[in-house]
């Protein structure tokens, strides 16, 4: 989950809340300081969630963040969810032994339906905001990829 805040406001957090939020269902929070100091800021987060519609289904090990996230919404905080569409498209093995298959526009935008069908059984969808991928990669060119390709050696790119 990353966060970023907004302007809004979001109502003042208990210790004894916050301490539940922060232990109970949580593994690790990697700059939990900052997280902390955000929640006691009183301003609304914009938490964000992505998936890749790479199946039809959510699995189990999705509920424990999804929850988090329904939490920090009855807080007052907003997620936003983003659809990994373009790279289910390319078929991103996104750190995965191996390759994902490439999947067509239409197979991705019905697993991403069934995904949001099961997402929205436990966060708030009135309180989350849904972006696709797609929304900022479709305008990739071919240069534009071979530049982004030159930040990277080859060994960091077999190495992932």
């Amino acid at each position: 989950m990353n966060s970023k805040h907004s302007s809004i406001p979001a109502p003042k957090i208990s210790d004894d809340l916050l301490r539940t939020l922060l232990r109970r269902g949580v593994a690790e929070i990697i700059v939990e300081q900052e997280f902390i100091q955000l929640l006691k800021s009183g301003r609304c987060l914009r938490l964000k969630e992505g998936f890749d519609p790479s199946a039809p289904d959510i699995h189990l090990g999705h509920v424990v963040g999804l929850r988090k996230l329904h939490q920090l919404q009855q807080l007052g905080h907003k997620v936003i969810l983003i659809v990994g569409d373009w790279t289910a498209r390319i078929g991103d093995p996104s750190g995965q032994s191996a390759t994902r298959p490439m999947l067509s526009q239409s197979e991705i935008e019905a697993n991403a339906h069934t995904y949001m069908d099961q997402f929205f059984k436990i966060v708030d969808k009135d309180r989350t905001e849904v972006r696709w991928q797609s929304e900022w990669f479709n305008s990739f060119s071919l240069d534009a990829v071979i530049k982004l390709t030159s930040k990277f050696t080859v060994a960091q790119v077999l190495a992932r």
